[in-house]
């Protein structure tokens, strides 16, 4: 699959180090999502180095931190619960298994090590 939807700049790490160490499948899945809700994804955070993680307040097993070479989370600005209800059923259906819903943002990852099939909130 090819990802016409996303550009490579929006999963780099926020601190403008230039990190971007997206899994090809992370992506392959994102994008599947991104064509079936046919909403378009504000990507507000995806791949980040260690210092950026930690200086945002981020676990410091985050998903969002390269790991095995490879980072697989990503953060989706969402404040509108219609919207966040067909986000959440299209990243399902993409074949996420791990998601985090806050006020303003979905969470998503398919971290290789973490549990699987959990949905949070903040």
């Amino acid at each position: 699959m090819q990802i016409d939807n996303f550009e490579d700049w929006e999963f780099e790490c926020k601190c403008g180090c230039g990190t971007n160490s997206m899994s090809p499948d992370t992506l392959y899945k994102i994008e599947a999502s991104r064509i079936d809700s046919d909403i378009p994804y504000i990507i507000t955070s995806a791949s980040r180095c260690e210092s950026y993680n930690e200086l945002v307040g981020g676990v410091d097993d985050s998903a969002h931190v390269p790991l095995f070479e490879y980072s697989y989370a990503i953060d989706i600005a969402c404040d509108e619960s219609c919207k966040r209800f067909i986000i959440v059923n299209s990243l399902l259906r993409a074949g996420f298994n791990r998601i985090g819903i806050s006020d303003t943002f979905i969470h998503v990852d398919d971290s290789p090590v973490k549990q699987a099939n959990v949905i949070w909130t903040y």
